[in-house]
């Protein structure tokens, strides 16, 4: 049966007493989010009662196609939307704490840098948001550049980087916080395989140092190849959570 979507208020979700266990990073509990017009006409509900959470040091997968809410629910992550109703908490705080923002690090689905600055002007920029001090801005960006591998490229100007030296800019950039918690959307967009699999590699030795990743994307074969869990969304409602061999076994068939 083809999943429909929602064009009028739900009933507001009963809350439960449930409370996020001691190794779980994102909680998500009864999520809804509504976009209204100007006169408080409903236009779309974006997400509808969604819950899932996400455990310490795994790499969870966010799979859906286009308009399915994963780009609404890492924006209520990130605290840049209010949800309608619903609760969220990200280590143990509400995603609008501030001092859970310094703990988080975000690369966009467009690598949005400035083109005039080159890759240790970039990563020192980025620091300085966190108030990092110089010394440890100047150590950061030594190593990431190192591990994104672009110390060959440390002087160019942005502007002359071609799309996958960008995209691996990016991830540094989302690191340089040292971040307990990595939100990733649509990491590989616009990548040749081979500059893929090297931002899979990097998804990977994040994990092996012990950093919660979450990964947004419509491509199956980003998530299969790197998450532990998956949660599927369509039309802004969960239809699957689970472990990837459980969700993409195929019971029906004999080899």
């Amino acid at each position: 049966m083809t999943p429909t979507a929602s064009t009028t208020d739900a009933p507001a979700p009963t809350p439960s007493n449930a409370a996020p266990a001691a190794d779980h990073v994102v909680w998500i509990e009864n999520l809804v989010k509504n976009y209204r017009s100007m006169s408080g006409k409903l236009l779309v509900r974006a997400l509808d009662s969604v819950s899932f959470s996400i455990n310490r040091g795994e790499v969870f997968g966010l799979l859906g196609p286009n308009g399915s809410g994963k780009t609404p629910t890492i924006k209520l992550l990130l605290g840049m939307l209010p949800p309608t109703s619903g609760r969220i908490l990200e280590l143990d705080k509400p995603p609008r704490d501030v001092a859970v923002k310094a703990r988080i690090g975000y690369l966009p689905e467009e690598t949005w840098l400035y083109r005039y600055l080159n890759a240790d002007e970039t990563l020192d920029f980025f620091g300085s948001l966190f108030n990092l001090p110089k010394s440890i801005r100047r150590e950061r960006a030594d190593e990431l550049i190192e591990r994104v591998g672009l110390a060959h490229a440390r002087n160019r100007r942005l502007g002359e980087y071609s799309k996958g030296m960008a995209r691996r800019l990016g991830l540094a950039q989302a690191l340089i916080n040292d971040p307990e918690l990595v939100i990733l959307d649509e990491p590989t967009s616009g990548l040749d395989p081979l500059g893929a699999r090297e931002v899979k590699d990097l998804i990977l030795r994040m994990k092996a140092e012990g950093k919660t990743v979450l990964l947004s994307s419509h491509l199956l074969a980003d998530v299969q190849d790197v998450c532990d869990r998956i949660a599927i969304l369509y039309r802004g409602a969960l239809r699957r959570v689970g472990p990837v061999d459980e969700l993409l076994a195929d019971n029906q068939k004999v080899q």
